[in-house]
Parts: structure tokens; sequence; C-alpha cells
């Protein structure tokens, strides 16, 4: 249903209460998206205070699993809050999201470690993180909402880009913390204790936002809809038992959302990989670029969401797609003249070939840490992608163990296949029983062999600081964060107009929240397997780019304009 637009309603000044509702929306999701990095950015210390009196096999899951869990459940989070916001309204609801975030948060400051009590603490652990994402699932589509219904007709795109700020900012605020703590003590001392703070801070923040938004009032669309006595008494079954909500979820996912997650992560995290695994430039360094690129193109949420106020959403979601999917390989490829010529030039003058029976090569995907990769073939291919050297494959005889051939040098691989907790077969040939020492002997002379060819044919163990062009990098990185703009500024507004009032809530939550959790969660590991499989270092970027490519076909051809939607309809 279309909306008569009121032109004072598109050029008027924001109220005063708008601009408390943006800004309480915001704040409140920023710090969501806050505790949500802390473990990220301190997933090294988490993991040795928690995970180290297991057996390193165990506790190499466990962190695995406690980092995952918390984008693995914000579906589900999704469903929950989304189910309750359309129920008892919109405040409430993602009032509570921060609640239990803040907590969560705020626990693991206090939780003691696996010295003091055991398997519990990382039982416990996991458990909050599961706990972070099921708020995290609840609070964007809350927020977007509750912005979009406080915004006039022609603003909304405006009104909520700035909820599509909060997680870069987040970001920013979780580093920024992180950095301050780690300045002001000594590494012993942040490491045994001090790495606590950021996460005890965030009560304090959780206060912040939680008074802010108790002086919210309900949406205007919703208490419109709840006074006419309109409300959905059952959203999962409206959105997703009935065909024609359905069908506009399955748009929203595959027409929109899993394009922007997979530009999103690539843009913000990827990068930030293939700086520091592929071209192996220092930690510190790579974060800066990025964050200068960050810094940069933040704005630009705000200028593409009003941008999609006056010629459409659609548009410039579709465009930051397509630009995406063009200039991938290249602004990528220019990363690397650029982060690291060193390697540039080893490429050229002496490639990396692996001899392997096919027939032993897998395709590491291992989402969950659980699966092992043990053939000479795939140590071989995971010890090149480790260091970021790319490779061309070549076809050996079957039965063959795998070889690594840098320049004219060749370096026998070796299998290492887990027979119990006690014995590893090993070979140069034939599987042979072998001990742990005779594993981890084979497992060095591998390395070392390995390392002292590529030394010799001049591939770089680290990008030379003294040449990256930090200028050309940061600009190059600039370029993805603005095409993150593009697909991430205006999807808020879209995904609120795409639906109506009644089940809004849960219906743009579920595949908001499944698009950039999984589409998005998966993308680093799923483009490392096709790295390893390829041996080309630019390959994972196939996995954005088909992805974004289908996205913006489906949007193209079945998703429809949404600007000019009466937000207000009930059905």
């Amino acid at each position: 249903m279309a909306y008569a637009a009121s032109t004072s309603d598109a050029v008027r000044p924001m109220t005063g209460e708008e601009k408390k509702v943006i800004f309480a929306s915001s704040l409140g999701t920023v710090f969501e998206w806050y505790d949500f990095y802390l473990y990220g950015s301190l997933s090294a210390v988490i993991a040795a205070q928690f995970f180290s009196g297991v057996n390193p096999t165990a506790g190499f899951i466990f962190a695995l699993m406690a980092f995952a869990a918390g984008f693995a459940v914000r579906p589900f989070g999704a469903l929950v809050f989304g189910r309750l916001g359309d129920m008892i309204g919109r405040k409430y609801t993602f009032l509570v999201t921060i609640l239990i975030m803040g907590l969560s948060t705020f626990i693991v400051g206090i939780l003691p470690n696996y010295a003091s009590i055991g398997i519990a603490a990382p039982i416990i652990l996991i458990g909050l993180r599961l706990l972070q994402g099921l708020a995290l699932g609840g609070e964007y589509g809350g927020a977007a909402t509750y912005v979009a219904e406080h915004a006039p007709h022609g603003r909304r795109g405006n009104y909520t880009s700035w909820i599509q700020t909060t997680a870069t900012l987040g970001l920013f605020l979780s580093l920024l913390i992180i950095l301050g703590c780690r300045v002001a003590m000594s590494p012993e001392d942040f490491n045994a204790w001090g790495w606590r703070i950021p996460f005890l801070i965030s009560i304090v923040l959780l206060g912040i936002s939680v008074w802010i938004r108790l002086m919210l009032n309900e949406s205007p669309a919703f208490k419109k809809m709840k006074e006419e006595g309109k409300h959905s008494k059952a959203p999962l079954t409206e959105s997703f038992g009935e065909w024609k909500n359905l069908k506009i979820v399955l748009l929203a996912l595959f027409g929109l959302v899993a394009g922007q997650a997979v530009v999103w992560y690539t843009g913000q995290f990827y990068a930030l990989f293939f700086l520091t695994q592929t071209l192996k430039v220092d930690a510190q360094a790579a974060n800066l670029m990025i964050a200068a690129a960050l810094l940069i193109g933040t704005p630009f949420f705000v200028i593409f969401g009003t941008l999609a106020d006056r010629i459409g959403r659609k548009p410039i979601i579709m465009a930051g797609l397509l630009l995406a999917c063009l200039t991938y390989f290249p602004l990528f490829k220019g990363i690397t003249h650029y982060a690291n010529p060193a390697l540039e030039e080893a490429i050229a003058t002496a490639p990396v070939v692996v001899l392997a029976d096919p027939n032993e090569c897998s395709f590491q995907f291992n989402p969950v840490g659980t699966s092992q990769f043990t053939s000479s073939c795939d140590i071989a291919k995971s010890a090149l992608v480790r260091r970021g050297i790319p490779y061309t494959n070549e076809v050996a005889p079957a039965g063959t163990v795998a070889s690594i051939k840098v320049g004219s040098t060749v370096i026998p691989s070796y299998t290492a296949v887990p027979q119990a907790n006690t014995t590893v077969s090993l070979s140069h040939g034939p599987a042979t029983a072998a001990t742990p020492t005779d594993a981890k002997a084979a497992g060095a002379a591998f390395d070392k062999g390995l390392g002292d060819a590529l030394k010799t044919a001049n591939y770089p163990a680290k990008a030379d600081p003294a040449r990256i062009d930090t200028v050309m990098v940061i600009a190059l990185l600039t370029v993805l964060v603005l095409y993150v703009t593009m697909v991430y500024g205006p999807i808020a507004a879209m995904l609120v107009e795409m639906f109506p009032t009644r089940i809004r809530y849960t219906s743009m939550s579920l595949p908001y929240h499944i698009g950039n959790g999984w589409f998005g969660g998966f993308l680093p590991t799923t483009s490392f397997a096709i790295v390893a499989a390829t041996g080309d270092i630019y390959s994972g970027l196939w996995y954005p780019i088909i992805i974004a490519a289908a996205t913006l076909v489906i949007g193209l051809l079945f998703v429809r304009e949404t600007k000019d939607v009466d937000i207000y309809q009930h059905d």
C-alpha cells in the first residue's frame, strides 16, 4: 500500500523526541555490539583462562564452540524476542535484550577460571555466550523497528541508518577500552586479571542504556495497532506458516540480506584476516589501517541511508552488490601490491607447486573444529595457506605422498593419522605406527624444510613495514568499507518496510540474523577452505562474490522497492 508523503514531514527538523529515540536505540545497540565483540578481541586470553586445564583437542573445541555459539544462536534469538516484540511491544522487548546482554557480559568479568572451578568454567562461559547471541538476535530487529516506526515518512532511511553505524562503533569502543587497559598495565597483569576490566565496565554501560530506554515511549505504530486490537496473537505462525508472509521472509534473506552479510564481513573482517594471515602484516598495524578505513567510511552509512529516502533503497543496495562482485579481485590484488610487495615478487620468480594424489586431498571446511585433516596433501596445503603462500596443483600418481616444490627444491610432506589417544601413524611412504614424539619430530622437520626453502626463494616471513604503502592500503580498505555502507546503510529501513506492523519484529529479525550470523559468520571458514583447495590466495573471494551475485539477481528480479509503503499497515 503506497503512502502519500507529506512534504513537511520530509523536510522538517528532527524533533527532540525523535532525537532521543535514535540516540537511545543506537546507544544501546552500540553497547550490545561492544559486549559481543569483546570475546573475539580477547579470545586468546580467554582461552588461556578457561580452556587451559583440558587436553588441547578438547580445549580447541571448547574455544571454537564459545566463539561460534554467539553467531549460531542469533536466528533463535530473533524468533524468541521477535515473537515477544510483536505481542507485547518493541520497547519492553529490546529493554529485556540489553539486560540479558549486559548481565551476561558482566558475569564473564567475574567468572572464576578453570584453575578455580574446573570444567564448570568453560561450560558456564559457553552458556553466557549463548545468552549473548540470543540477546543480540532480538536487539537489532527491535531497535530498527522502533526507530523506523517513530520516523516520519520520507525520513526512515536517514533515521534507521544511525542504527547501522552501531556495529562499527561497538567494535571501536571495545578495541579502545582494551587498548587503554593494555597501556595502563603490564602484559602479565593484563593477562592475569586486567582482561576482566572491559567486561566489568559493561555494567556501567548497561546502567546508562537501561536508564535512557526506560524514558522512551512505545512506538506509535505498535500503540495504534494495539489500541485497534489488531496485534498478532501468533506472530511465528503468521510469519512463517502463511505463504504470503514466508515468501517475503525468503526474499528478504536471499534477495537482500545474504549478499549484504558477505559484503559486510568481507569489508570489515575478511580484509583484516587477509592482511594479517595471508599478507603477514603486523596485527597492530593492520588493525590501525582497518580502523582508519572504518573511521573514514562510517559517515557514509548515514549518507546512503539518507540518499535511499530520495532514490530508493533497492538501487543503492544492488549497486553495492554489483560493485563488490566486479572489483573484489582487483582490490585485494592491490592490497597485496601495496601491503606486501615482496610476496608479489616471490610469487613471480619462484612459483610453488603442490604435487599430490587428488584422492587424498580434502576440502578443508571445518566450522566447528572437530574434523582432522591428516593426509600428506592436506598437511602440505594447510601449511602453505597458514603462511599465505599461493601455489598451483599438480597431479601425482595414486598412492604418492604429497610434496611441495619451491622453485627447484622439493619438500616431502608426511601423513599423520590418529590411531588412538597415544599413537599416530606417520609416513613418507606406507603408513607406520609411531609415538607422539615421532609425530612432533616429523612435523618439525617438514616445517623447517619448507621454511628454509621459502626463505631461499625470498618469500617473506612477514610484511616489511618499510615497504608498506599505508596510504594506498587504507584507500583500498576504505573502498571496501564504502561497499559495506551501500548495502548496509539502507537495509534496516527496507526490511522494516517489507513486513506488516503486526509481524514486523519477528519477520525482519529472522532473515537478518540468518544472513549475518550464518552466511556472514561462515565466510572466514569457507574462504580458508577454498584457498586451501585451490592454492590461490584470492580464491576465497569467490564465496562472497557468488553469494552477492546470487542476491543481486534475486533482488533485481523479485524484490520490490519499499520506500513509499505505509508502515502503519497491519496486514
